[in-house]
């Protein structure tokens, strides 16, 4: 089994038929508050944080790390789809080391519906799966979160487990 550090993001922009999937920027700022204080959004991750707290505590270039991802619809961010080393602590897991490369997703209320978040996570899995061949990818995401269930889904995630987590009990698949 390879020995894996943190998911970085590719060495050049991922661009789909529609989306561009790129380092976030400076000018993202205003739409990362929007995403992290929307009730929409986060009615499923622990609900939204105050917004004049984003305003104050938000770095001028957020979310400027390996493994994010901001997708870009004609210019402007419509979401984040994001890489990360799943907590070996937390309850989910398909490998005896834990520590899976874990997709998640989040994009703004005004971008749902029009396959957007379908078509930028196929585009980091198939890139994470060139990157790192025969890696597992695994996404948790609330049972009571029909969205994000059929997104699981079209993507091709099978389900592992569910477990209570959060106070809700929680889907955990599996991409491979």
């Amino acid at each position: 089994m390879t020995e894996l550090g943190p998911v970085s993001r590719p060495p050049a922009p991922l661009k789909t038929e529609r989306l561009l999937l790129r380092a976030s920027e400076a000018r993202d700022r205003a739409a990362f508050v929007e995403l992290f204080s929307s009730p929409e959004v986060y009615a499923y991750l622990g609900g939204p944080r105050p917004r004049d707290e984003l305003e104050r505590a938000m770095p001028e270039i957020p979310g400027r790390r390996p493994g994010l991802f901001a997708v870009d619809l004609d210019g402007a961010m419509i979401g984040i789809v994001t890489l990360d080393r799943r907590d070996p602590e937390r309850p989910g897991h398909v490998r005896p080391e834990a520590e899976e490369a874990e997709l998640s997703y989040t994009f703004l209320p005004e971008a749902w519906g029009r396959g957007y978040a379908a078509e930028a996570c196929a585009a980091v899995l198939d890139w994470f799966a060139d990157a790192f061949p025969g890696e597992p990818v695994v996404l948790c995401t609330q049972t009571a979160n029909t969205r994000s269930m059929r997104l699981a889904a079209g993507l091709g995630f099978t389900e592992v487990e569910r477990f209570e987590e959060f106070g809700a009990e929680q889907w955990f698949g599996v991409w491979s």
